[in-house]
């Protein structure tokens, strides 16, 4: 038997419907984030080093203010939001590995143009809301966690020094299969504090050779 966690859903299939009609709906602004992006959101604020105030990721994720129908409904949309968030960090937590809602593969096609690259551009919105707290420790340790990120999301083609990780389709394909892995390794980075030394036992010296002794 294989010891490695199953992908643990973060919402129910039709709270996941639920989310997709909303976000969908003509009642959110054009450029808020459409639910694979939602999820990818805020499955990065769930692995984020410091809490963001909900009125500020709920803005940046809907742009504005959505044309709730009434309170019933705006409790009901982000109390899932919320839920999909929670369960995120409790999962993470516990060591197991967030389920994606969409297959793990590229099928040859460029990121950017599948639910992968929309997932991970809308991970990427989650860091830029509060970027500074995310390099504020050992930059260049997560700046190598969030390449594999960076390179799906489709954000950054246009960084000359991503452009040999963009053009290599057989990393890509390997990343994307690795990204709820990817995830815990991130969050745990930011929780787990790093090993330190063991410290190495002085040698004892010979009896009756200790200061002031002849």
């Amino acid at each position: 038997m294989s010891d490695t966690p199953l992908p643990q859903p973060l919402l129910e299939d039709d709270e996941l419907e639920r989310l997709d009609e909303f976000l969908d709906s003509e009642r959110v602004d054009p450029d808020a984030l459409d639910l694979i992006s939602a999820h990818g959101f805020l499955v990065a604020l769930a692995v984020a080093p410091r809490e963001i105030e909900a009125a500020a990721w709920v803005a940046e994720l809907f742009h504005g203010e959505p044309s709730f129908t009434d309170d019933a409904e705006r409790s009901e949309i982000l109390g899932l939001l919320e839920k999909l968030r929670g369960n995120a960090i409790d999962t993470l937590e516990q060591g197991g590995l967030p389920e994606l809602p969409f297959e793990l593969t590229l099928d040859g096609s460029v990121p950017e143009e599948t639910p992968i690259g929309d997932w991970c551009a809308g991970f990427m919105e989650g860091v830029f809301l509060d970027e500074a707290a995310w390099f504020e420790q050992d930059e260049e340790t997560v700046a190598t966690l969030l390449l594999p990120f960076m390179a799906l999301s489709g954000l950054f083609d246009d960084e000359p020094d991503m452009a040999d990780m963009t053009a290599d389709t057989a990393r890509l394909e390997s990343l994307a299969a690795q990204l709820p892995d990817l995830v815990l390794d991130l969050y745990l980075h930011y929780r787990v504090p790093p090993e330190t030394p063991k410290p190495v036992p002085r040698k004892k010296k010979p009896a009756g050779r200790g200061k002031g002794k002849r």
